[in-house]
């Protein structure tokens, strides 16, 4: 169930783990991030001030129920840009000239074609497998793809989450490229599949509930 993590050059250890760590979950204290890797918060501290002068982190004050503030850490654009975007601004300027071109209709059959092309070949690759594994096939191809996939059981659903967004600028412009990946996600896995949480929506991730499709659920 773990995800395949990107590599983040320079920062290897638990600086790199604490990265990663704020991209899944920030904003995050210290002590939170101390309960994750089992070690004091001094000791995150030390790290997080590292990281802030670097320009990696920042730090904020969280109102949390009654009582003082609380200080918080999240990435800072710089933080967040060791994450890859493999396609940024210029798939941007590409989807918009096709859209400008053809309307955005062209946009959504683009991208819809090629989860479906995806879609067939794993589809064919998972055959009588279990939903579980399907979903695991997924996690690592879209982690291969820079996604942070990773996925967990619920009691009545599985959950996918990504942590990153590969074409996160261009997702924000053309939605259509989430709707298709929905649909490659729902194809895939012969299961309905719900988005509950959205990068672009300003959540930490986008995720995604995975349940048997009506009429199909296991008696």
């Amino acid at each position: 169930m773990n995800p395949i993590t990107p590599g983040l050059a320079g920062h290897k250890g638990l600086r790199g783990e604490i990265l990663l760590q704020l991209k899944k979950t920030q904003p995050a204290t210290a002590k939170e991030l101390a309960d994750v890797f089992g070690v004091s918060a001094n000791a995150i501290r030390r790290h997080l001030k590292e990281l802030e002068a670097e320009g990696l982190v920042q730090y904020g004050r969280e109102q949390r129920g009654t009582g003082a503030p609380t200080f918080t850490y999240r990435l800072s654009a710089n933080g967040e840009a060791l994450f890859p975007k493999q396609y940024g601004e210029a798939l941007t300027h590409v989807l918009s000239f096709i859209a400008q071109a053809n309307g955005r209709e062209a946009v959504r059959e683009m991208f819809a074609e090629r989860f479906r092309v995806q879609a067939e070949r794993m589809r064919a690759e998972l055959v009588d497998v279990t939903i579980e594994e399907k979903v695991q096939a997924v996690v690592e191809l879209l982690s291969q793809q820079g996604f942070m996939a990773a996925w967990s059981a619920e009691p009545n659903a599985l959950r996918l989450a990504e942590h990153n967004c590969a074409f996160q600028a261009a997702a924000e412009q053309f939605p259509e490229i989430c709707a298709a990946e929905a649909e490659f996600l729902s194809e895939v896995l012969q299961s309905e599949v719900t988005r509950d949480q959205y990068i672009p929506d300003g959540c930490n991730s986008c995720q995604y509930s995975i349940a048997p499709k009506r009429g199909h659920e296991e008696s």
